[in-house]
């Protein structure tokens, strides 16, 4: 008001008005007039006191509360917003609910919390270039999945997710993050889906060796570590969870959606939240506004080669070494295994060989490429005192030749 009076009085011209007002000359020009004649009213806005034109219904207003209250009253912002949407036909913006919502205490903001800098790290260019994996344990099924005294328990996910895209590339519940259940996960993993060029995770035991002794003895392996060295996938371990923010955030939504889904569709143990992730969760994630698009077209996940697919059980087992004793027994995992007479290879006591133990759960023991043939004993062996030192091959062993054998033909020479 200040301004158009003194643009009315002559003090400044009408292109100043406009300059000082951040409006143009004609609106200044027509604010002058309508001062004229109705004074300091006219600088006020028509529409205020007024309800919006696009104001939403009250009705709407309180089935949507109604709704939100009764079946997803934890449910955040975003997510309540496209249930509604999704099961209720009730179209509103996200902000809109936001606020009703944090009016009605149904959702808390949260205040923004100061970072460190860290510096961005580009996108991968094509799907299959990089995998984030890790696992997170949490109370997927809330209190529908309880032990034995009633306590809800925890259950750890396995999820992989492609950098490139941000499409998950394969989730899975298990029991927890051991070398079986992590070998379980990508034996399928690159069954199906080839093996990406490398896989970023944390340094959690089962991918690498934390110990003081592992930092100058770089040939010291997990087992994990040993079968994607057989595999030619590259592992690279990150040193904040920051580095592999794409997967840690991905574990927060879930934490959000995924639990939530879940308990709307009744799902209640891990077999059925599996088939929930396969059929349901994952194929609609992966066509969500959390999927991008990759900087370059195509696909480099390398297919498994002949030998791969042949040996992939050898390759995702858990190996360990023992020594077969002078009788040709070993002891593993408090289990004897009697080699038999007749082996594909030739075995010597106090041979080294390897324990496979895959996981299917059999065990299978390896010497030079080949498997040995073994009978499990019900209990420890006696010991037996050897007179002579023998050898287990492929024929039958001890053979002592009859008297008309061309051996025995000729006398033993006097000399």
């Amino acid at each position: 008001m200040t301004v158009i009076t003194d643009c009315l009085s002559g003090k400044i011209t009408k292109a100043q008005a406009a300059i000082m007002l951040g409006i143009s000359t004609r609106q200044v020009k027509r604010l002058k007039s309508k001062v004229r004649e109705n004074g300091e009213e006219a600088v006020i806005h028509q529409l205020k006191g007024k309800q919006s034109n696009h104001r939403i219904e009250d009705g709407i207003k309180e089935q949507a509360l109604k709704v939100i209250q009764t079946t997803y009253p934890d449910f955040k912002p975003t997510f309540a917003t496209e249930k509604l949407e999704e099961n209720h036909a009730i179209h509103i913006s996200r902000e809109t609910i936001r606020r009703w919502m944090t009016k009605e205490k149904l959702w808390k903001p949260r205040k923004q919390k100061t970072h460190t800098y860290r510096s961005l790290r580009p996108r991968k260019d094509y799907f299959g270039e990089m995998e984030q994996f890790d696992g997170s344990y949490h109370m997927w099924f809330e209190n529908r999945y309880v032990d034995d005294r009633g306590d809800p328990l925890e259950v750890c996910l396995l999820a992989s997710i492609d950098d490139a895209t941000g499409k998950i590339t394969k989730a899975t519940f298990s029991a927890n993050e051991g070398v079986v259940a992590v070998f379980t996960f990508w034996k399928g993993y690159v069954e199906k889906q080839g093996k990406p060029l490398c896989i970023y995770l944390d340094k959690f035991s089962t991918y690498k060796i934390n110990h003081p002794a592992a930092v100058d003895n770089h040939e010291l392996m997990t087992q994990f570590q040993r079968a994607m060295q057989t595999l030619d996938m590259t592992l690279i371990t990150a040193h904040s969870p920051q580095a592999k923010g794409r997967v840690e955030r991905l574990f927060g939504t879930l934490q959000d959606r995924l639990v939530k889904d879940m308990r709307l569709a009744q799902i209640s143990t891990p077999e059925q939240g599996n088939t929930f992730l396969t059929t349901v969760f994952v194929p609609k994630w992966n066509m969500s506004k959390f999927v991008v698009v990759p900087a370059k077209a195509g696909d480099v996940h390398r297919p498994l080669l002949p030998r791969e697919k042949e040996h992939l059980d050898h390759m995702f087992s858990v190996k360990d070494t023992r020594r077969v004793n002078l009788d040709f027994t070993i002891q593993f995992k408090n289990n004897w295994y009697q080699l038999t007479e007749i082996q594909p290879t030739t075995v010597r006591p106090l041979t080294v060989v390897l324990m496979e133990t895959w996981l299917d759960g059999t065990v299978h023991v390896i010497l030079k490429d080949h498997e040995l043939v073994y009978i499990i004993l019900p209990e420890k062996p006696k010991k037996q005192r050897i007179k002579q030192p023998i050898i287990l091959t492929t024929h039958t062993l001890n053979y002592i030749p009859p008297p008309n054998h061309p051996w025995r033909r000729y006398p033993k020479s006097s000399s």
